[in-house]
């Protein structure tokens, strides 16, 4: 099982990103992953960094579909690739329905057919071929200008089950998100084998992103919990599915919900020796990557803290 890094900060300037992408290229870790760009626009962070010689494997987990269309997300994930001269997982995920109502001025439909679409026409494009696809929220009839085929795969973000059987249908990675291991190993992988139709070749691989904190003299588990989890846990799709899990939470932040979250796995906290036991259980199901989500800690300590963080962790893996 790799380990990986997601970007703990919200960089509002490219150079604020070198001590992670360092991360990647001298510590040890497998990729850097960033999810949607607030300030900066994360696929330009990647192309920066590359241009700046700092070539390293790229996540994005999630792109947000209402922000662009599946040709422009061809274009990303292409350049990207080409940049960087690794492999990129673009991840993509419909986003939340207040989210498509902002970008969109009405959400999807259907958000499983709206991904089915998006994902299709995108592959379709970074194959080399002509999408021609009528669809009922996306359609296309282009192609990207010619080019050898840029090493991308595909991902899609998923919390629930049938997300999980059209990733299993249709994609190259899962991308999990607030998903312990007991939920993972219960719910999303069984689901992810179930899909009764596999487009691409290869077996669908899981990506895990866990939230972890290293415990210290100044360190605030509840503090830090909530500055990682706490925006999340107030959605009522993070809810149900935390439900499911069997963790009951208010979306409040409180004592009950820290205490919630660390007892269902969701957010890893200790020596980094005791995080690396918690993540085995990851490892046993056959999860290929996880991607140590260090947010809190950047929120309240600052990125240098969350680099050491990263790094002490990074130098504890089997």
């Amino acid at each position: 099982m790799r380990h990986s890094i997601l970007l703990p900060v919200n960089a509002t300037r490219p150079e604020q990103v070198i001590p992670f992408a360092n991360l990647v290229k001298w510590g040890g870790a497998a990729r850097l992953w960033q999810g949607q760009g607030l300030v900066l626009d994360s696929h330009q962070i990647v192309s920066w960094l590359a241009g700046s010689g700092i070539r390293v494997p790229a996540g994005f987990g999630v792109s947000l579909m209402p922000y662009r269309s599946p040709y422009n997300a061809a274009i990303e994930a292409r350049s990207a690739a080409l940049a960087t001269g690794h492999e990129v997982v673009a991840g993509y995920g419909p986003g939340s329905l207040a989210a498509q109502t902002c970008a969109m001025g009405r959400p999807y439909a259907s958000q499983l057919t709206a991904c089915r679409e998006y994902v299709t026409i995108v592959r379709d494009l970074l194959d080399g071929g002509i999408s021609d696809r009528e669809g009922e929220i996306f359609s296309a009839k282009a192609q990207l200008m010619p080019f050898h085929k840029p090493e991308v795969s595909l991902g899609l973000g998923v919390l629930r089950e049938r997300m999980a059987e059209l990733a299993g249908e249709l994609a190259d990675v899962a991308i999990t998100w607030m998903a312990s291991a007991a939920y993972l190993e219960e719910f999303l992988i069984p689901a992810l084998r179930s899909a009764k139709e596999r487009l691409p070749e290869q077996p669908v691989k899981v990506t895990a992103y866990v939230p972890v904190a290293l415990a210290g003299p100044d360190r605030d588990m509840a503090k830090l919990l909530r500055a990682t989890c706490g925006g999340h846990i107030q959605f009522p799709h993070y809810q149900a599915v935390l439900r499911r899990a069997g963790i009951q939470v208010t979306g409040d932040g409180g004592p009950d919900d820290v205490r919630a979250l660390v007892d269902g796995g969701i957010f890893l906290y200790g020596t980094a020796e005791e995080i690396h036991q918690r993540l085995d259980a990851y490892r046993a199901l056959g999860v290929d990557e996880v991607v140590l989500n260090v947010t809190g800690v950047g929120a309240v300590h600052g990125p240098r803290a969350a680099a050491s963080d990263l790094y002490e962790i990074l130098k504890a893996a089997p």
